[in-house]
C-alpha cells in the first residue's frame, strides 16, 4: 500500500492539451463533410426546415431568397425634409437602369433613407421608416412609368443614413449563366508530304 507521505514521480503528459483539441475539431469537420454528403439528394429548403426544427427556430415556410449582391449604385438626393416627393426628372435614372438590367440576371434594389433628424418623418404617422419607405416607392413607381418591368425592383428602406435620398443598387440575383458548351478544335489539315 502508498503511504500519503510517499514521493511518487511525476507522470509526463503523453500529448500536449492542443493536440487532442485539434484532433476533435478535425473530427467534427470529417463528420460536417459527411453530413453534407450524404444530404446532397434533398433540396435547399427542405434541409433548411430541418435544421431550423434542430435548433427549434420556427418555421416560417417561407423561401427568402438571398439578397442580391450590390455591383453598381446610383442616388436619387434632394428629398424635403418629410416629403417623399420626387425632386426633379429621374429620366438619367432610368436610362442607368435600363443599361443595368440588360443581364437578365440583374434586379435593382430601391432603398429609401432619412437623415435621422425630428423633421424628416411621415407627417401623418411621425414614421422615420414609412417615410423613407415612400421615398423608395416614389422612386420604383418613376422607374415603372420609364418601362422598367416591376418585378426587377426590390424596394427597401434603411435606417438613418444621415441623407434625404433613395440609393438605387443593381445586383446579380438570378442563377448562373449555363455553362458554355466546349467547341470541338476544327480538325486539323493533314501534313503536306515533303518532296525529295
Amino acid at each position: 500500500m502508498i503511504a500519503p507521505d510517499d514521493d511518487l514521480p511525476e507522470i509526463a503528459a503523453v500529448r500536449p492539451a492542443w493536440l487532442m483539441t485539434l484532433a476533435d475539431l478535425a473530427l467534427l469537420l470529417v463528420a460536417f463533410f459527411v453530413f453534407i454528403q450524404a444530404n446532397q439528394q434533398l433540396d435547399g429548403g427542405t434541409l433548411a426546415r430541418g435544421i431550423r426544427a434542430g435548433f427549434g427556430a420556427p418555421d416560417t415556410g417561407a423561401i427568402v431568397p438571398p439578397a442580391p449582391m450590390p455591383v453598381t449604385a446610383n442616388a436619387v438626393g434632394g428629398f424635403a425634409q418629410g416629403s417623399a416627393e420626387l425632386p426633379g426628372p429621374v429620366a438619367a435614372l432610368s436610362d442607368w437602369a435600363r443599361e443595368a438590367l440588360r443581364d437578365p440576371r440583374a434586379m435593382l434594389a430601391v432603398t429609401g433613407m432619412v437623415d435621422g433628424s425630428p423633421q424628416d418623418v411621415d407627417p401623418t404617422t411621425h414614421s422615420a421608416a414609412l417615410l423613407a419607405a415612400d421615398r423608395a416607392r416614389s422612386v420604383a413607381s418613376a422607374l415603372i412609368t420609364a418601362g422598367i418591368a416591376p418585378d426587377r425592383i426590390a424596394i427597401t428602406a434603411a435606417g438613418r443614413s444621415g441623407r434625404r435620398g433613395v440609393s438605387v443598387t443593381t445586383g446579380f440575383a438570378g442563377n448562373r449563366q449555363d455553362a458554355a458548351v466546349p467547341v470541338a478544335a476544327p480538325p486539323a489539315a493533314p501534313l503536306a508530304a515533303k518532296r525529295t
